[in-house]
């Protein structure tokens, strides 16, 4: 059985693997500084994702007013699958309905479906497209948006994607 995934805040201690896994991951990783400053920023918040005693992820997001904006969301490329990407983006939406966000939104590439494929399953629908939004390839980016994450609906579904993460997807689902 693999390790279990655990989420925790980011520190600047964890950066030197975060700009490792930001390298591997994107092709304009981010600068440190904006990281450095990203960690004080007291409108974002940053998640680191770990298996065991290594960083195999991290994800960030802001809450401005009611809106929630996914910053940047990366799982090392030899860690995909463990769903280390999905355990940050519950928490990321856990942490924004806890801030009183009623919305979120995201930029994701045009060609990265499983990402996109993910956060439809968190409620996130096409919105609009930014053409050329992405400088290293002038790939348009998708804009994404999640309505109404401040409901007692959109808790719920939140709740009961963390149990499927935890414990396994309901019996039902396997039945045929």
């Amino acid at each position: 059985m693999a390790a279990p995934v655990s989420i925790e805040p980011m520190r600047i201690c964890d950066l030197d693997a975060v700009e490792a896994i930001d390298r591997r991951a994107f092709p304009q990783p981010w600068q440190r500084s904006v990281y450095e400053v990203e960690l004080g920023n007291r409108a974002a918040f940053y998640l680191i994702a770990r298996i065991g005693v290594e960083i195999v992820g991290y994800g960030g997001a802001w809450v401005v007013g009611e809106e929630a904006h996914v910053t940047t969301l990366a799982v090392d490329p030899r860690h995909r699958g463990v769903r280390a990407g999905e355990r940050l983006l519950l928490t990321l939406m856990e942490e924004a309905v806890m801030r009183r966000a009623s919305h979120a939104t995201l930029e994701v590439r045009e060609s990265n479906r499983a990402a996109q494929t993910l956060y439809r399953k968190y409620g996130f629908v096409n919105a609009a497209i930014r053409k050329s939004y992405y400088k290293d390839t002038g790939e348009n980016a998708i804009v994404m948006w999640a309505g109404a994450i401040h409901t007692l609906v959109y808790r719920q579904r939140l709740y009961e994607l963390r149990r499927q993460l935890d414990y396994g997807a309901p019996a039902e689902r396997f039945a045929s």
